[in-house]
């Protein structure tokens, strides 16, 4: 196939611009995609209509497999005639792709309790995805809002499972005895995307931690393990581009969802742009190509 097009957008629980909820316009702002990462996608809130939002967006994109890893996980049953409908108030990330995903995995990151600031649990939804080149991770991430002291130690463990994928394995491994499993294990690749919101913009101390310090005489100290921005990847400048323009009266513009590829991907990432006409949510989604040509694995 040679050409992968991702894409990554913070739903708001699909309210947009204009404070109306229209998943259909999330859908429409994605445009066609090969791999979607979501955030704040949620089930059984009232305010967004207590609609199960995984299973309408995907009847939305019927072509694509999907998964759903909430963060917040909650009980919200009723009793009906002496009877418990269970049913639960969730809220996390979601991946989309027109190809089969081999495995997931929805890795809760750490939280700080904090006095009198509202926060909430964050979660990594991880996934092996079975592209036409190969085997490829992918990852939807949605970091804390609140402050790098909150955030680093979220980033630590997201890059501990980006960059330490083979050490950990795939879902199982090894030479099974009895019937638990028909299928072989599934693979782990080290290859590797990140895409979500992280609510940090390139002059903060988490993209450091990700991509190296910056030096007077060379510029950013890329680790040649490690992983690169596909936003400069595809020849922008770090501190150009606007994914949360609602919060541009405050703080200037600030690109806080991201694309992270592992350094051998780098090269690969042929485009990268911001939807920036899009209405379907307070965040403006991202979008990334990558040309694989069969490099995967």
């Amino acid at each position: 196939m040679g050409s992968l097009r991702l894409a990554s957008y913070n739903i708001q629980y699909g309210k947009g611009k204009d404070g109306r909820y229209d998943l259909s316009r999330i859908v429409g702002d994605l445009g066609d995609r090969d791999i979607i990462a979501l955030q704040e996608v949620e089930t059984n809130f009232t305010r967004s209509g207590l609609v199960d939002q995984p299973a309408t967006i995907a009847d939305l994109l019927p072509h694509m497999y999907w998964v759903f890893g909430p963060g917040i996980n909650i009980d919200a049953s009723v009793v009906q005639q002496g009877r418990v409908v269970q049913r639960r108030r969730q809220y996390g990330n979601m991946v989309l792709s027109r190809w089969p995903i081999l495995s997931s995995v929805t890795h809760p990151l750490p939280k700080i309790a904090l006095t009198g600031i509202f926060h909430q649990q964050r979660c990594l939804v991880e996934t092996v995805i079975a592209t036409p080149d190969g085997p490829l991770r992918f990852m939807s991430v949605h970091l804390d809002h609140v402050s790098p002291d909150t955030r680093l130690p979220q980033v630590e463990m997201m890059m501990e499972l980006a960059l330490n994928g083979r050490q950990r394995g795939g879902n199982w491994g090894g030479n099974q005895t009895g019937d638990a499993f028909t299928e072989g294990p599934p693979p782990m690749p080290e290859d590797v995307v990140i895409m979500g919101d992280m609510n940090f913009a390139c002059d903060g101390p988490e993209y450091a931690r990700i991509l190296g310090d910056m030096s007077p005489w060379y510029g950013r100290t890329y680790r040649a393990g490690g992983l690169v921005d596909a936003w400069t990847c595809a020849g922008h400048a770090e501190g150009d581009g606007d994914t949360c323009p609602h919060d541009d009266g405050d703080v200037g513009q600030r690109r806080i969802d991201h694309c992270f590829v592992s350094a051998r991907l780098g090269p690969m990432v042929s485009a990268m742009s911001i939807g920036s006409e899009a209405q379907g949510s307070d965040h403006n989604p991202i979008f990334c190509d990558l040309m694989i040509e069969g490099r995967l694995g």
